[in-house]
């Protein structure tokens, strides 16, 4: 009988890709007898045709029957040859194997054979399919009723970079891989604290994906942690394969433009939520952690605001929040004032829009949108295309395309103007998907606007602030703490007040410790300090000596 075997031709083989499932939940009770063969008949009926499964027959000690079960592109290894086959095939010097009885060998194999920390027993025999599936190994033996769980899952995979989505001048520079074990480690280094929790489950039915809930007790209001656990167990999917795909299921308004959780690839953004009461999701494979409950102000925050100084950082959230009222507003405002009110600009600049628009046969609504969508088009095949090639698409496309347009006479000068700050404004949005909301929303802005002028462009803000006013996380209002009013948190709202002013924790969460800081760190700091090379202490003192 050969060691290794990647199948076993005398099993019959499953007729039907949907029978393992049905095969597994018929036998989900089904337990380990001790019977060697039958438990390898068992995954065998199940792995048994995959190339890249094997098995691996030795006997334990030299006496007992054994076989080891794993998948070979998943394991270390030199784990299994060095931590698990040798110290199982060779008798330890302190082990009279010769006086073993059969009902201590399980006992004497898992404390004082195996040279691994992380092992453990099932007697269940789906549990050891879906073990192997993990990457772990399993050993099970002749005459014992539970096989060992072992861990030995090594996948292979990216180094930890510097995200490519939030990107800072000042901060750390280490992003989330595709690893969760990596990712919680991430965290655990950046938050040493016993009262940070994790809790994993596997979501999906075929796919089986990890995914970790991290929280901090006594701090983290329960009911929220509580929330969060129901709505992803009541996830019945047959696959995970990445975070956005828990987002579409856990979120509130499923028809709402704007994004009710936030995503992040920065694990010093996930601890800084963490520490305000909130809970972060990790899944298995993705990169990106999910971040609730969510509201409107954290789409335009970014960690470089907290890292500089408050007066400097104060002015570039307000330039940002102008941009992002250009990226949504600015094309509608321009069609309806071309259209309805050119009264409103002055007299010079009136005649040179309308001598630049006079070789335009469209009217400023149908040019505006021509443009953006073109726009909207060049921007996805500059994302899509490779790196090198897409650079030089965006500023032919920009530069070249945009010169042509004017010279054929399809746009006017200044059109082209409006629609490069718009593009501009929504590239400041620190939040892809924030941004994403805001520029489908433009292009019902720019027809009502078309259509009602000034009127129009109202009717829409109004029609978004009320959405805005109707939206939840988690019930969480999505414009707190603006709506409804807290004045601690709108500190930091529209600018970002320093440090010490933030001595608590957002209202809005219920978190069970507000006190963030003392509220006097610098304060008292500042009045009791003292000048230590005051140049006039120091020639006072030599004058008097």
């Amino acid at each position: 009988m050969p060691l290794f075997r990647r199948r076993n031709k005398a099993i019959n083989k499953i007729p039907s890709v949907n029978a393992p499932i049905a095969y597994m939940e018929e036998h989900k009770d089904a337990k380990i007898t001790g019977n060697l063969k039958e438990t390898t008949d068992f995954i065998i009926k199940l792995l048994g045709e995959n190339g890249d499964f094997l098995m691996r027959e030795f006997h334990v000690f030299g006496q007992y029957p054994a076989t080891m079960f794993y998948f070979s592109q998943m394991v270390d290894p030199s784990m299994l040859n060095e931590s698990i086959l040798k110290p199982l095939m060779y008798t330890p010097p302190h082990i009279q194997t010769e006086q073993l009885p059969p009902e201590r060998l399980q006992d004497v194999l898992l404390n004082n054979a195996l040279y691994h920390s992380n092992c453990q027993t099932e007697s269940l025999l789906p549990s050891l399919v879906k073990g192997i599936l993990r990457g772990e190994t399993i050993i099970a033996v002749e005459g014992l009723k539970q096989a060992f769980l072992i861990a030995t899952r090594q996948i292979d995979k990216r180094g930890i970079e510097q995200p490519a989505t939030e990107q800072v001048i000042r901060g750390p520079r280490e992003g989330f891989v595709e690893t969760i074990g990596t990712n919680l480690s991430l965290i655990r280094y950046r938050l040493q604290s016993p009262e940070l929790r994790v809790a994993q489950m596997d979501i999906g039915r075929k796919t089986r994906s990890k995914v970790a809930i991290c929280y901090m007790q006594g701090l983290t209001n329960p009911e929220l942690v509580d929330e969060v656990n129901n709505r992803l167990k009541r996830i019945d999917v047959d696959a995970i394969l990445d975070s956005g795909y828990l987002e579409q299921y856990i979120e509130d308004n499923q028809l709402s433009p704007f994004p009710q959780v936030q995503y992040t690839e920065r694990p010093d953004k996930v601890v800084a939520n963490l520490l305000e009461g909130r809970v972060a999701i990790l899944v298995d494979g993705s990169p990106l952690a999910l971040i609730v409950p969510t509201v409107f102000n954290q789409f335009y925050q970014t960690v470089e605001d907290y890292t500089e100084r408050y007066l400097l950082m104060s002015p570039i959230r307000i330039v940002r929040l102008v941009a992002l009222m250009f990226s949504l507003i600015f094309p509608s405002i321009y069609v309806s004032i071309i259209s309805f009110n050119p009264e409103l600009i002055p007299t010079e600049f009136a005649v040179a829009v309308a001598g630049g628009r006079a070789g335009v046969p469209f009217p400023a609504v149908v040019e505006v949108l021509i443009i953006e969508i073109s726009m909207e088009v060049l921007r996805e095949a500059t994302i899509r295309l490779p790196q090198q090639v897409g650079g030089a698409l965006s500023i032919v496309g920009v530069l070249i395309i945009g010169q042509a347009a004017v010279s054929a006479g399809f746009a006017s000068p200044i059109t082209v103007v409006i629609i490069a700050l718009t593009t501009i404004g929504s590239f400041a949005t620190p939040a892809y998907n924030a941004a994403l909301a805001l520029r489908l929303l433009r292009f019902p802005l720019m027809i009502l606007a078309g259509i009602f002028g000034l009127y129009g462009v109202m009717i829409g803000l109004i029609l978004i602030a009320n959405h805005l006013l109707s939206l939840k996380s988690f019930g969480v209002p999505y414009l707190s703490p603006l709506v409804p009013g807290d004045f601690q948190g709108m500190k930091d709202l529209l600018i970002r007040g320093p440090l010490w002013w933030s001595n608590k924790r957002p209202s809005f969460l219920y978190p069970l410790d507000r006190t963030r800081n003392s509220g006097q760190s610098s304060t008292s700091t500042h009045e009791q300090s003292e000048n230590a090379l005051d140049p006039a202490k120091f020639q006072g003192g030599k004058e008097k000596s």
